[in-house]
């Protein structure tokens, strides 16, 4: 199925479309058609299942009409039809809105799978991934807590980092999927250092920021009030900056956590932020851009960004579902991966 890696303009994004029983077909066909409206759009590669594609457009009105695609052939314009590249033949069962099952989630792992070896491959620029179930994945026996996770071990990436954008805040994480109590434990110097790092090099490749300005977080109330209410950022967190200040980084901090998110004249003071642990960074950034932030995985070889919810199985089918975290997705994917190829033009004259 893999062929040679080619020069692709506009970027060729793969989607992977998540959990059949869920609302990813469905936001990837609306995003589809509000993007087809617009000049220089990216070319779509699904990666799913053909007939649960159809479905789910037999449902809808005004979307892209799925149609079958291949490595090998040319994109399809969003104009012309939404490219579907079908690798699995769901049963009825497992294409029903709402109801997951064993079959869908296994397929889903597949979709991945497929999606990240083409953007390892160099067949496309960027993968989006729709929504999965880490429960129905689980039960089908792929053991992965999610995405990140998973294509971090198909590249062979050591170090990444969960990193969420929206229209104003930028938020990467030191930790993510661990219990509260375990936080404080799991922070060292070495990975402070390594997010900012990380978010420094993706906000200047990616998006073209040449000199970005990072706040970082401290962990605890007030920042610790010069180690009354926790040391952590005496010890971990302070010192990590000034490491990064060393390499050139415009970082600052450690902040007030309760405070960090003040926009001054409207803005924030910063390009992006650092957050210590998931609550303490999401719980800004879903309240102010819930329904268009996007989920990237910083640290891969290749751009990943998925939207930032999950598979609503409770209104999957319903065609109610808001597509505008998906469309946020395929944006920042399509700026990246311009982004990333103007780099690689600079590197290569």
């Amino acid at each position: 199925m893999m062929t040679a890696p080619r020069r692709k303009t506009p970027p060729l994004l793969a989607i992977s479309m998540g959990d059949p029983a869920g609302v990813g077909p469905e936001v990837i066909l609306k995003a589809g058609s509000a993007l087809a409206k617009r000049r220089g759009a990216p070319s779509i590669a699904v990666v799913g299942d053909l007939s649960a594609m159809r479905a789910t457009a037999a449902r809808l009105r005004d979307v892209p009409a799925p149609c079958e695609w291949h490595p090998d052939e040319p994109p399809i314009r969003l104009t012309k039809g939404l490219g579907v590249l079908s690798i699995s033949n769901l049963s009825a069962r497992a294409i029903r809105p709402a109801h997951p099952t064993v079959e869908g989630g296994g397929a889903a792992y597949d979709y991945i799978v497929t999606g990240a070896r083409m953007a390892i491959s160099g067949e496309v620029d960027a993968l989006v991934t729709a929504p999965i179930s880490k429960d129905w994945m689980n039960r089908a026996g792929h053991h992965f807590p999610g995405h990140s996770e998973l294509l971090a071990e198909m590249s062979r990436t050591r170090l990444w980092r969960m990193m969420f954008a929206g229209g104003e805040l930028t938020i990467a994480l030191v930790t993510a999927h661990i219990g509260f109590a375990k936080v404080a434990s799991a922070l060292k110097q070495r990975n402070v250092l390594d997010t900012i790092r990380l978010l420094s090099t993706h906000l200047r490749g990616a998006l073209g920021v040449a000199q970005p300005r990072i706040a970082v977080l401290g962990l605890n109330p007030h920042a610790g009030e010069s180690g009354m209410f926790g040391d952590e950022e005496i010890r971990v967190i302070a010192p990590a900056i000034r490491r990064a200040n060393r390499e050139g980084i415009d970082a600052y901090g450690p902040l007030a956590p309760d405070t960090a998110f003040i926009r001054k004249a409207g803005a924030f003071s910063f390009d992006a932020a650092v957050a210590m642990y998931h609550d303490q960074g999401l719980i800004a950034l879903k309240t102010l851009e819930f329904d268009r932030a996007v989920n990237i995985t910083i640290g891969l070889p290749f751009v990943r960004t998925s939207p930032d919810h999950g598979t609503a199985f409770d209104i999957a089918g319903k065609g109610i579902a808001n597509p505008s975290s998906m469309i946020a997705a395929i944006e920042y994917a399509w700026r990246a991966a311009i982004g990333r190829e103007k780099i690689a033009r600079r590197a290569a004259a």
